[in-house]
């Protein structure tokens, strides 16, 4: 299986399907799911975190790397679904959590017991002199992040949860209990791996304040000591490990340090994962804010990583929907009126583009953000988190919850919609989460009538069977259009543009006569007249194959 031509379907776990009714999906409900996964042809499975877990964070705090969480299965369960998927030619992809653990890990708690050994697992700092936390760095989840040790003297850094420890990188031990991790489960079959927040790992020995008006994250993202970690990384484990993929998810980088993490000649991870072109409907930088996204900053994005990722010979996966997002529908597209239209247009923009197409549960569907009403309805811990700072910041507490309809990492985490039934059909018991749209959204009615789960068979088919999608140059197209997102694809004098309306009203551009006087190969609407002036219909997105015949 070669990157550039495979299709990654991510599952959250405790989303997919619940076998037991306990109201948590589970490794079963996987399992009895695997005839539905392979029929999107899909060629590798990303699974969030089931390991041991106090579940603060949802699975991403790992109390055990090596045993799986109870309420989701056992250590066979995972060895009949990576036999399953494999034996159907899936890949699996395993979660890697390397920055930080949970304060229940064994290595945290011996720490705390004193043991000398493990407490240089951690950053341990004294305050300062003047009394403050060693570094006035904000967690990504909002307050400090640092906590104190136990009833020493001494505080940990936390740079996500209170209960997440970040491990020190630079202590050789933990670099090796990391790659055993790694290794174990490549043992078991696992040939597919993405690292959580890899490019934060890379912290000084001696940690510094960050500077009036400096953003702190500055001082732990994308060092320089990042890479020969990440060398050694593939160096250790998965390098020479056949059929291998690996994606680093990368926070608040930028195009210069992915090509680097993503050179073949680098020898550090397949592709990665940025969020900037995800960041287009905040308010100055800030996630808990309630604005329009900015269609021409979305488009600015997209083409200056395009491009500047081919330019460097590297690679990075393409995607709008994953677990920490709300749906892309209700950011980039209309949930309501042009469901399916918006629905087919943002998955052509993710799999007809230059690199690897992630599909996030749900989306091939059609999935939407729930209809709640109260913040009993969420369960994500940084939502809750995020409402109390608004509240105490002044705002009023309804102008607050409208924020977390639109921002909540709970947004995705709603259940699989697979019947019109009680709780979607995804448990007989009480759902960890409510779904809210499974009446008319669901699996069972695309596969009788939908359009949306056809059209992503059919992309995913297209990237298979077209190295012109598969290997093909990305050359930005109509760069300043108020409305459509586009791009030409070139390979052994093939061409192909594709073009992206991002809005629910008709709009109008030329195009070359090679490409008038072409042929259609997608469309999400009936028929299609070419011209040298082509009119797009709402949230239409068209692929047209060039006549290189035409002058």
């Amino acid at each position: 299986m070669s990157m550039r031509n495979a299709v990654v379907y991510q599952i959250y776990p405790k989303s997919f399907y619940d076998s037991t009714g306990s109201g948590t999906g589970d490794l079963r409900g996987i399992i009895e799911k695997v005839p539905y996964i392979t029929s999107l042809g899909v060629d590798m499975v990303w699974f969030n975190p089931f390991f041991i877990s106090p579940q603060n964070d949802n699975g991403y705090d790992i109390a055990d790397y090596y045993n799986i969480d109870p309420t989701m299965g056992s250590m066979a369960d995972v060895e009949e679904l990576i036999a399953a998927l494999t034996a159907e030619g899936v890949g699996v992809m395993f979660d890697m959590v390397l920055n930080h653990v949970s304060i229940e890990h064994e290595w945290f708690q011996r720490a705390l017991a004193g043991e000398q050994e493990y407490q240089n697992f951690f950053y341990l700092r004294p305050l300062q002199e003047d009394g403050s936390l060693p570094t006035n760095w904000e967690s990504k989840f909002g307050g400090k992040s640092w906590s104190q040790f136990g009833e020493t003297d001494l505080y940990y850094l936390h740079l996500y949860d209170t209960t997440q420890a970040d491990l020190n990188w630079h202590n050789p031990r933990v670099r090796r209990e990391l790659f055993q991790v790694v290794n174990f489960w490549a043992d078991k079959g696992v040939r597919g791996f993405r690292f959580d927040v890899l490019n934060v790992i890379g912290k000084d020995t001696i940690l510094h304040d960050a500077a009036p008006g400096e953003n702190d994250k500055l001082l732990y993202t994308d060092t320089e000591r990042v890479h020969p970690w990440v060398q050694e990384l593939n160096r250790e484990t998965f390098g020479s490990l056949e059929g291998a993929i690996t994606v680093g998810e990368m926070s608040s980088t930028t195009i210069k340090s992915s090509v680097r993490y993503t050179n073949p000649a680098n020898r550090e991870l397949d592709m990665v994962f940025s969020f900037h072109h995800l960041k287009v409907d905040y308010v100055d930088g800030q996630k808990w804010s309630d604005t329009p996204f900015r269609f021409m900053e979305l488009k600015q994005l997209l083409t200056d990583w395009a491009v500047g990722i081919q330019a460097g010979g590297g690679w990075q996966a393409s995607f709008f929907n994953n677990h920490d997002q709300p749906r892309a529908l209700n950011r980039f597209g209309d949930a309501g009126t042009y469901r399916v239209q918006s629905a087919q247009m943002l998955a052509a923009a993710t799999h007809l583009t230059r690199g690897t197409p992630y599909i996030y549960m749900g989306e091939e569907i059609g999935m939407t953000d729930p209809v709640y009403e109260s913040m009993d309805d969420y369960v994500d811990i940084e939502s809750h988190n995020a409402y109390k700072i608004l509240c105490n910041e002044g705002m009023h507490p309804a102008d607050a919850f409208k924020i977390i309809t639109k921002k909540s990492r709970d947004n995705s985490r709603t259940p699989m919609q697979w019947t019109s039934g009680a709780n979607a059909g995804f448990t007989s018991g009480k759902p960890w989460l409510r779904p809210t749209s499974h009446d008319e959204i669901n699996v069972e009615a695309e596969e009788r009538e939908g359009q949306i789960l056809p059209f992503y068979r059919r992309l995913v088919q297209l990237r298979h069977d077209m190295p012109l999608i598969a290997e093909g140059t990305y050359e930005p197209f109509a760069r300043e259009h108020e409305s459509v997102y586009a791009f030409v694809r070139e390979h052994e004098g093939q061409r192909l543009l594709v073009l992206n309306n991002f809005y629910g009203t008709e709009t109008s551009l030329k195009i070359p006569v090679a490409f008038a006087t072409g042929s259609v190969l997608l469309s999400n609407y009936g028929q299609t007249e070419l011209g040298e002036t082509l009119t797009l219909a709402p949230y239409q997105t068209l692929a047209i194959l060039a006549n290189e015949k035409t002058a």
